[in-house]
Order: C-alpha cells, then structure tokens, then sequence
C-alpha cells in the first residue's frame, strides 16, 4: 500500500508578521513560511500507517519552488518521499485547479489512500481535499480520529459526526481528511532534519498533470461595498439606574428591538 498525504506551506500563524517600511511602500508583508499545522496530524499519521502496515508514504504538495520547505518538514518527521506540483506557470487558477494538479500528482505516484488534513489556516476553505476526491472518483471520509484497520482491499475509521461518532469502511483507494484528535505530530529529528535538507525533491510542472491557465471555475462579478449603514448613537440619561433602564427598555422596544 502507498499513502499519499497532502501538505501546504502557509504563513506560521505562531509568529506576527514583520512588517518594515520598504513592506509598506511596496504592499507587501513577509511573513515566516511554515508547513500548515492541520497538516502535520496527517503527515503523522501517514508515518503511523507505514509503521501498522509496511505502507510507503510519499508528501505531496502544490505552489512554487519555495514550497519544498513544508515538504521537507514532512521528511523531516518521517515521510518516506516527496513530490512538488509547480504552479509557476498557472494562471488564474482557484481551489479546483488545486484539486485537480493534486489528483494527478496522486495518480503518478500510484498512491492507494489520500490522506489530508482537514483545512489550511490560510484559506480555511476545507474543500480541496473534497474536490480531490471527487476528481479521482474515490470514497472520501472526512473529520476521520481514528484508523481503525486497513485490510482486504479496505480502510475502517472512527470519524466525528455532530454529536456523536461512528464507524466507516470504504473500499481502497480512498480519500480520508483528519482532524487534530487523531494523533499527535511528532517533532523531527535531527537527522531527520539533516537527511530532509540534502534531499532532492522532484518537481512536476502542473501543466504536465493536464492543468492549465484559466482552468478555475470560480468566478467573481459584481463585486461591490456594501451600501453604508448610518447609525446614531444615544445617551440615555436618569436621576437613577431604575429610570434609566425604563427609558432604556423603552427606547428598545419603539426600535423593535425587543
């Protein structure tokens, strides 16, 4: 079995931006780049499932060259490789075009499961690993806590539900997206930070996985402000705290507040 998990570089939201100047002249704000933490329980888990199950486990993401970092932190814990998606080239794409280079980094390396973490702290969208789901046509299992067995051809997980939990077995390949109650990310070694700085990551230019510019769905048209809300602001006064809760109370209930 492979297990492809997902990762992200996103802004380490631990750290304030630094913020200068020639960052203010020029519009921009350089912030420390770190994997997404919802991915780290992902990452873990994937190492985990290597460990239960004689699994190879690969870390893939999409972005720039810049992106390695976060996939080097996931070997750094333990993934077994790492493959980058380049998205120098796209254009004008949005969280599908994501979906869509992902699943074909997928397909390539051959991956039976698809493990995610369940939003970025970015875009907190939660939706790409759903649309790579739906671009691979595999079963998808979301909010998963616990794997209970992979056997025969089939992964059993425990996975919250409002209120409640429940079991589910789907048939492999899968997608499954975790949350935080799964496990505990580990912290890399030193020889795994070592090992992961002299790896040599292999980049696949998003347009070879059959993405191309333009290829977002998501359209914005007729953006505007909302029309501005005047309000007024009034001081209620009283010879005591009693007469002026009743012209309070009274006040409200004339705007139908109350």
């Amino acid at each position: 079995m492979k297990v492809a998990v997902l990762v992200k570089q996103t802004p380490d939201t631990a750290e304030l931006p630094k913020v200068s100047a020639d960052d203010v002249r020029s519009g921009s704000v350089k912030a420390t780049m770190v994997i997404n933490p919802w991915d780290e329980f992902a990452a873990e888990e994937a190492i985990l499932l290597g460990e239960r199950f004689d699994a190879d486990s690969v870390a893939i993401s999409m972005g720039s060259p810049d992106a390695v970092d976060a996939l080097k932190h996931a070997l750094a814990m333990g993934v077994g490789a790492a493959a980058l998606v380049d998205n120098s080239a796209i254009t004008g794409g949005d969280m599908w075009t994501t979906a869509a280079a992902l699943a074909g980094a997928v397909k390539a390396e051959g991956a039976d499961l698809v493990i995610t973490g369940k939003q970025s702290v970015d875009d907190n969208s939660g939706a790409v690993y759903a649309g790579v789901a739906a671009r691979l046509g595999w079963p998808l299992i979301s909010a998963a806590t616990k794997v209970v067995d992979v056997a025969d051809g089939k992964i059993t997980v425990e996975r919250m539900v409002e209120g409640a939990q429940e079991t589910i077995t789907v048939s492999l390949p899968a997608v499954v997206s975790v949350g935080k109650e799964i496990n505990e990310p580990r912290y890399p070694s030193f020889m795994g930070i070592r090992k992961a700085s002299k790896a040599n990551i292999p980049a696949t230019p998003a347009g070879d996985l059959g993405v191309a510019s333009g290829s977002g769905k998501t359209q914005w048209s007729n953006i505007r402000k909302p029309e501005e809300r005047k309000t007024e602001c009034v001081i209620i006064d009283g010879a005591s705290v009693e007469e002026k809760a009743a012209k309070l109370a009274d006040a409200l209930m004339a705007e139908k507040v109350i």
